[in-house]
């Protein structure tokens, strides 16, 4: 079976770091891209940060020069470094997988089931 497991989320003050890791197990060959997603109360879910198996990355503007993905291919891991966090930065983070090659095929898209982040004094 084909999962992806989060870990890193916690309770952090305004202007610490926190660093996600998002580790995919199973029979996998490949996966195209990973990236990172949240969820804040209220809100609908929104693209944190993507790379690309090649190392291109996507960052939504608000995170930019603050939050640095970065992943591992040999072991399907990826990693969200977060930085000068702040209150709005409070959300479940998901972590999601495109294109992942397997035995017998190629599954379109995997969910974590997320991890969370509160920032706050």
């Amino acid at each position: 079976q084909v999962q992806l497991v989060e870990s890193g989320g916690g309770l952090v003050q305004p202007g610490g770091s926190l660093r996600l890791s998002c580790a995919a197990s199973g029979s996998i060959f490949s996966i195209y891209a990973m990236g990172w997603y949240r969820q804040a109360p209220g809100k609908q879910r929104e693209l944190v940060a993507r790379i690309t198996s090649g190392g291109s990355t996507t960052y939504t503007n608000s995170v930019k020069g603050r939050f640095t993905i970065s992943r591992d291919n040999a072991k399907n891991t990826v990693y969200l470094q977060m930085n000068s966090l702040a209150p709005e930065d409070t959300a479940v983070y998901y972590c999601n997988a495109e294109n992942v090659r397997v035995v017998g095929g190629v599954l379109g898209e995997l969910w974590g089931k997320g991890t969370l982040v509160t920032v706050s004094s």
